[in-house]
């Protein structure tokens, strides 16, 4: 081959690059990293939303989105803002109330409620007396001797305050000391009439027991069958595959229709000396005020809260508002698809 018509190929060959970067091609794209601070329960449907919003943004808003989830208990998530001053787009809690009570208004000024859930006892064939229990004797097997069960840690997680106060609404539900035989005997944590005090430094006495940070690290060691039973969401449930006991609405948390009922027990956390209520499970989500991606992150909230967001959750089990309810000063790309209230 002549020496100019070599040259000449590799010219070609150069302008062929050249024009690709120019055109857009995906490797010429930009890429923005989102930063989300999320509930452990929020894993999975936000794994797989992440991914569809990655192909949507690629094709429409023409920028490559890669994320940074770290999953931890909600009270967790919000601390690593307030308290350690780590940066992030979004925050997703499983406690709504959490947003106002620690967010609002430093650090943001508006969230939105978009999805609920209920406490259930999960468990595997593996479990003792797995063939007898039930919604009516669940308290009478977990106390049995040999018997192990855990739940998250309340000063970290809203499935540990909420499993918590679940047994101590079982008190009132069966007229047993439902709470003493099973929180109290095992933890320092305790409770006054229906006001429960979570200490800073949780205890657990003896072996009985389990508590861990949030609510999925207790999935493993159950479908391990190191654990026998554990309080977890029922998204969490049926994402795992595991079996599980329904409740009665009148401690599962689930029925709004007894948001009175349940407002009888509340919870005072040594991590945060705030004090909760028991209600019905509502999730909450918002933009930081300083999100290092703030536009992006408001469009990934849009994609959330629309009916991507919403096919996607129904797919993995965890039921959402219809519409999502929004306060404060919600931006304007969100308010077709939220009901603005206060």
């Amino acid at each position: 081959m002549k020496s100019g018509a070599f040259f000449l190929i590799i010219l070609l060959g150069l302008s062929v690059v050249s024009a690709g970067c120019i055109g857009g091609s995906p490797q010429g794209k930009a890429t923005q990293t989102l930063i989300v601070f999320h509930a452990g329960s929020l894993s999975l449907p936000l794994q797989q939303l992440e991914k569809e919003f990655s192909s949507y943004a690629e094709k429409n808003l023409g920028v490559r989105v890669t994320f940074q989830d770290e999953a931890s208990g909600s009270v967790k998530a919000v601390r690593k803002v307030t308290d350690l001053g780590k940066k992030a787009d979004i925050v997703a809690v499983a406690d709504y109330t959490l947003i106002p009570q620690l967010l609002v208004p430093n650090y943001t000024d508006f969230y939105v409620l978009f999805a609920t859930n209920e406490i259930v006892i999960a468990y595997t064939e593996k479990s003792k007396y797995a063939n007898e229990i039930n919604s009516t004797n669940w308290y009478e097997i977990l106390a049995k001797p040999g018997v192990t069960f855990g739940f998250s840690d309340p000063n970290q997680d809203p499935c540990g305050y909420r499993s918590v106060m679940v047994m101590k609404l079982a008190d009132l539900y069966y007229n047993k000391p439902v709470f003493e035989t099973l929180v109290e005997k095992n933890t320092n944590i305790y409770a006054n009439g229906t006001h429960i005090y979570a200490p800073r430094e949780i205890e657990v006495k003896g072996d009985k027991l389990v508590i861990r940070p949030k609510e999925t690290d207790l999935t493993g060691l159950v479908e391990s069958g190191s654990l026998d039973y554990f309080f977890i969401y029922k998204s969490v449930a049926e994402q795992h595959h595991l079996r599980y006991i329904i409740l009665p609405d009148e401690i599962n948390l689930r029925d709004f229709g007894k948001a009175d009922y349940y407002a009888r027990v509340s919870i005072t956390l040594g991590s945060t000396g705030k004090t909760i209520k028991a209600k019905p499970i509502v999730y909450g989500v918002t933009v930081l005020k300083d999100a290092p991606h703030r536009d992006l992150a408001l469009k990934f909230l849009k994609f959330l809260l629309g009916e991507n967001g919403r096919k996607v959750f129904m797919e993995n089990h965890q039921d959402f508002l219809n519409p999502p309810v929004a306060f404060g000063n919600v931006p304007e790309e969100l308010k077709p698809l939220v009901k603005v209230e206060g």
